[in-house]
């Protein structure tokens, strides 16, 4: 069997699988096996497929017809022009998601030596391209999962990153630190959305996803601690879903009190994405 006719067959199967991006995961899974880039995939559609190849492929091919999703198959996920490591106990990072690290550098840049912390970190996406494109700030990432600490471990060091990692729930591992920046993509799907997620959604771990009856949950946890957590000046900057940013904005400024400010940051597709809040403590 050729590249090219495997492809057209991985693709059709895929497609009837409900696979929501049959030709491009199809061209991933070839991509990684084969060790080509997407121009030589194009022009060696006619070279024939050794036996081990093929093999390899049909094997990749069958997990991602049952729903995995390829970046857990293919054990990565690019984010911020960066790869990292992804696997079954992290949440995959995803491109709405490189607006709150943007938001969160293009400000970053503007201090001399920032402290950030990047709570519910999972595979370390933000707060590690956070370092990798503001060196000199100072970044702490905790998670609650200990799986999570591990993968965040590893892309650190995959990616040469000096950061401190901690595990423990929230601000818990940073209990008497304070921080100029502090960021976070929290679980925000409601819990009664989880059972109607796609798919591929619902094999990625539920605690990672899961934000509590409305959804709202670690937000209202974040802005009753952040506070104690946050330099003179500090700010905030979180991702919301679709829909929240105002209850979050609104949640934020309570918890920071009277003297607080904030906006909304939307997306490449003009979604409300990002929530930021900061406390000016020369206003109290």
């Amino acid at each position: 069997m050729t590249i090219g006719e495997w492809q057209k067959r991985a693709t059709e199967l895929l497609k009837v699988s409900g696979c929501p991006d049959p030709c491009v995961d199809t061209a991933w899974i070839l991509e990684d096996t084969l060790n080509m880039t997407r121009a030589e995939l194009r022009f060696e559609q006619g070279r024939a497929l050794a036996a081990s190849q093929k093999a390899q492929l049909d094997a990749m091919l069958q997990r991602r017809i049952d729903g995995e999703p390829v970046q857990y198959i293919l054990q990565r996920a690019d984010f911020m022009g960066l790869q990292f490591y992804v696997d079954e106990r992290v949440l995959i990072p995803r491109q709405d998601t490189e607006t709150l690290a943007e938001a969160a550098i293009a400000q970053l840049l503007t201090m001399p030596d920032p402290k950030v912390l990047d709570l519910c970190a999972g595979s370390g996406a933000v707060g590690l391209s956070i370092k990798t494109l503001v060196p000199h700030a100072q970044v702490t990432l905790t998670d609650i999962s200990a799986g999570a600490v591990e993968v965040i471990r590893k892309n650190a060091h995959r990616l040469g990153a000096e950061v401190t990692i901690r595990h423990g729930n929230l601000f818990s591992p940073v209990a008497d630190q304070k921080f100029d920046l502090i960021v976070c993509n929290p679980p925000y799907i409601s819990a009664e959305e989880i059972p109607n997620l796609q798919r591929e959604v619902r094999m990625e771990p539920e605690l990672a996803l899961n934000g509590g009856e409305d959804g709202l949950d670690f937000y209202r946890a974040i802005a009753s601690e952040a506070p104690q957590h946050l330099l003179d000046d500090g700010l905030i900057y979180l991702e919301v879903g679709a829909g929240q940013a105002q209850d979050v904005l609104a949640i934020m400024q309570k918890g920071l009190h009277a003297a607080s400010y904030g906006g909304i940051i939307k997306d490449l597709n003009g979604v409300e994405r990002v929530v930021w809040t900061g406390r000016n403590t020369h206003a109290v």
